[in-house]
């Protein structure tokens, strides 16, 4: 009999952003439809205040030969500062709708297979995700509460749709400098940790094929959601990773395949589509979250602005609710 468990961890509650620059004014409404989004890019609408435009469809971008700038260890040279093009974090599977916003346009599910744009659960875990979706506004036990914003890292693959993100680039390694945590993804060819020790962000060990890291991520502890309508993987799941660089460097499509029997029917695959900061791109609180100086007789200095979690100050199940950690298990 295959277990797997679902338990909400201790902690605290709500984040608040420390960062001085937040995007101004209302969301935008979109034009855009459920299932597939790996078409051709038809338009994006402004954002006003400025910020990254919304898409509502992003470009497919080919595995190939990397023609850009190198490291000197010889990775494609993709530092620099990222941000997802669909946002947001509310439901994985309706970017700019979701829970808290049913009357908006939508963009294209991030799910690309299948084809519905939905994540083909098992009964019984779907039976859980929408339990926690209904309960999530009002946590009457503490495992409604997701563990974002009780300030635990993001997790795998959330931290490419929560706010944007820094990639460095280091002698056979690439960290991801969230701020909801970091990676370190190992180019080295060492093997995984051992199968008991379990991260949020899981254990990560890549290569380059070309403008494409492959990367082959376990050792999930499954406690991290994919959004706030509960959707969500287990420990038991292998996450394989294609990050799809354009040969000029400005995007990159994060290409994700999860393996999970213990949940759902059959791997799915999601893609996010992401693009690269220029200083001609204006920092808001939601795609950029940098800080930018720009000093007469130097080069423009971007540094990446650290993010406080504080317990107890926003919604999202934003308050205690007093019990103990509630551990689910389903069994096949």
């Amino acid at each position: 009999m295959k277990t797997f468990t679902w338990t909400a961890p201790l902690g605290g509650l709500a984040l608040v952003l420390a960062s001085p620059i937040f995007a101004q004014g209302a969301q935008p409404t979109q034009n855009g439809q459920r299932g597939n989004g790996a078409q051709d890019a038809s338009g994006q609408t402004p954002r006003p205040g400025g910020g990254l435009p919304r898409e509502t469809s992003f470009p497919a971008i080919a595995s190939g030969a990397w023609t850009g700038p190198r490291t000197a260890d010889g990775q494609p040279d993709v530092t620099g500062f990222w941000s997802n093009t669909i946002g947001n974090h509310q439901n994985f599977t309706d970017p700019q709708g979701g829970k808290l916003r049913p009357d908006r346009p939508h963009a294209p599910s991030r799910v690309t297979d299948p084809a519905d744009g939905e994540i083909p659960y098992l009964p019984a875990a779907r039976a859980l995700q929408q339990d926690f979706a209904k309960h999530a506004d009002n946590p009457v036990q503490e495992s409604y509460i997701e563990p974002l914003v009780r300030c635990a890292p993001a997790g795998v693959p959330k931290t490419f749709t929560w706010h944007g993100f820094e990639i460095r680039q280091y002698s056979g390694k690439v960290f991801l400098w969230f701020n909801s945590g970091w990676r370190l993804i190992h180019l080295d060819g060492s093997p995984h940790l051992d199968p008991s020790i379990k991260l949020w962000q899981g254990d990560s060990r890549g290569h380059w094929e070309g403008n494409t890291l492959v990367v082959d991520t376990t050792n999930n502890n499954g406690k991290a959601l994919f959004d706030r309508n509960g959707n969500f993987m287990s420990e038991n799941a292998t996450v394989a990773e294609r990050f799809v660089f354009q040969p000029d460097g400005k995007r990159f499509n994060y290409v994700v395949t999860i393996t999970d029997p213990t949940v759902y029917s059959r791997p799915w695959t999601a893609t996010i589509p992401v693009r690269r900061y220029t200083t001609t791109d204006r920092p808001d609180g939601w795609n950029y979250e940098v800080s930018v100086a720009n000093r007469p007789g130097a080069p423009v200095s971007v540094e990446w602005i650290e993010r406080t979690c504080v317990e107890n100050n926003a919604g999202f199940g934003g308050g205690a609710v007093g019990v103990p950690a509630h551990a689910v298990v389903i069994a096949r």
